[in-house]
């Protein structure tokens, strides 16, 4: 599935938005990043509601047809998940941008726009092939001690 992405420099900026809320929570910073995305797509901008829980605490976010969507606020996020991280919270709030902008199969659609929004942004990103580091196929070997 071909899918189209603002550049890497935009996605940047709209999750540095993001964290900035995530950390200081001024409606502002979210408001920049969800208006960047939609001025992207050509969208109106979505009703964002927030919650301090959705689904008694098993769901972060819930979007509808008629455009609103539910979020998880980030004070509240902080407070008795096991996973409760900056990046996570981020990357809900792109899983839900995603089921806004894609209709048509939505949970798979959501999913690979959170992760490709996501993808290259990091500082501290390592890219996982599969080999605990080792890179172009190359496999590690776990050391014998002396003794064997």
């Amino acid at each position: 599935m071909r899918m189209i992405l603002p550049p890497l420099k935009e996605r940047r900026t709209m999750q540095r938005f993001l964290s900035t809320f995530f950390q200081e929570h001024r409606p502002a910073d979210f408001n920049r990043a969800v208006g960047a995305l939609c001025r992207f797509f050509h969208l109106k901008r979505p009703r964002v509601e927030w919650f301090e829980y959705i689904d008694w605490g098993r769901t972060a976010g819930k979007t509808y047809e008629n455009g609103k969507i539910h979020l998880v606020h980030p004070e509240n996020w902080k407070n008795g998940r096991k996973y409760n991280s900056e990046r996570q919270w981020v990357n809900m709030v792109f899983h839900e941008m995603g089921h806004y902008v894609f209709w048509a199969d939505a949970e798979r659609k959501a999913d690979t726009f959170a992760f490709r929004m996501m993808r290259g942004n990091g500082v501290n990103h390592s890219r996982s092939n599969g080999h605990g580091g080792a890179k172009n196929g190359q496999v590690r070997h776990k050391r014998r001690s002396p003794g064997r």
